[in-house]
């Protein structure tokens, strides 16, 4: 777990520096085993810590409400930059940077991007330190290398789960990408919303691999849901409550449209889209999901009735061809 920097000798001193006297920990599911240890770290400044032991899912998740009613005056939120322009709480963010050797792994790749020339590269947070390194590595190899930068996020080459512009930014400029990182959720997301064809360097595991089957099998269970829902007559527009989730204005907009379209449509809040929640309204036969619109890919098993994306409902109803959501991108609208 020390292959990030968790920054202890900073919060330390914001706690001193804000006089904070009670404060939220707030982590995402793979950084949580370390909260125990932060907060004893926290206590030895007189400070109370308060682990927030709810799921989170990112910056768009901040722990606001729980730190007001805590009484919280410092949350203190791992392992992603700022997102939203403004804070209830004063927040620190500790984008906890990875530590591990990224070019062992790079190594690895360079069979896999064989055939292509010119290569994007893409990554979150932990490892947006990296990417110098990696371009000059690659350059040696002869590639010419882009890194996107939309503005939009904290960092050149930076993705979130919802938010791939540095990479689309540059998507007609490049063969192929490479995105460094652990795990799928980020390089299928690269994969999705870009078309192009990607390939995972992930430096926890020691292995790259292509994204370009798993990317395939998402794009066909995508259609198939949107299908299903091109002749559903009741629809739900979910509204997430979660700070960075909150499109209200979005939401309202999508059930005038589908009520445009002849279809039966309800807002419903909700903080935490689940099929245990969703299963409770039998008459509702399609959902419209405006909170996170990853959760449509990543739960697609688990809903029993189709949960649409803002762009796929487009497609459901018409407005939109299949061809260009998958230009635009399953993520953004």
């Amino acid at each position: 777990m020390r292959d990030f920097d968790f920054e202890e000798e900073r919060v330390k001193q914001e706690i001193l520096k804000t006089g904070a006297k009670r404060v939220l920990l707030q982590l995402p599911e793979g950084l949580k085993p370390e909260a125990p240890r932060l907060a004893k770290i926290i206590e030895k400044t007189g400070a109370l810590p308060i682990v927030a032991a709810d799921p989170c899912y990112g910056a768009c998740d901040l722990a606001t409400e729980e730190a007001e009613n805590l009484g919280v005056d410092l949350i203190i939120h791992y392992g992603h930059a700022k997102l939203l322009k403004y804070e209830r709480v004063p927040t620190i963010y500790i984008e906890a940077r990875a530590t591990v050797n990224v070019l062992e792994t790079v190594e690895k790749a360079l069979p896999l991007i064989e055939k292509w020339h010119k290569i994007g590269l893409a990554t979150t947070v932990q490892h947006v330190q990296t990417l110098d390194a990696v371009r000059e590595m690659l350059v040696r190899k002869a590639k010419a290398v882009v890194i996107g930068d939309a503005g939009r996020l904290g960092y050149p080459g930076q993705v979130i789960g919802c938010d791939y512009s540095n990479a689309k930014s540059i998507a007609k400029d490049i063969d192929a990408f490479l995105f460094i990182g652990g795990g799928m959720f980020h390089a299928l997301g690269v994969a999705l919303s870009t078309g192009k064809p990607t390939i995972a360097v992930d430096p926890y595991e020691g292995r790259a691999f292509s994204m370009n089957g798993e990317a395939e099998k998402v794009l066909r269970q995508r259609w198939s849901s949107v299908q299903e829902a091109t002749n559903a007559k009741t629809f739900a527009v979910l509204i997430g409550l979660k700070p960075g989730q909150r499109k209200q204005e979005q939401a309202m907009q999508i059930k005038k449209k589908l009520e445009e379209k002849g279809k039966s449509a309800y807002l419903f809040a909700v903080n935490e889209v689940t099929s245990e929640a969703l299963a409770e309204f039998p008459s509702i036969e399609a959902y419209v999901n405006t909170a996170c619109p990853r959760l449509s890919v990543e739960d697609y098993e688990r809903f029993r009735k189709p949960v649409l994306s803002v762009n796929e409902v487009l497609v459901a109803v018409g407005d939109l061809s299949w061809e260009e959501l998958c230009r635009r991108g399953l993520f953004e609208s």
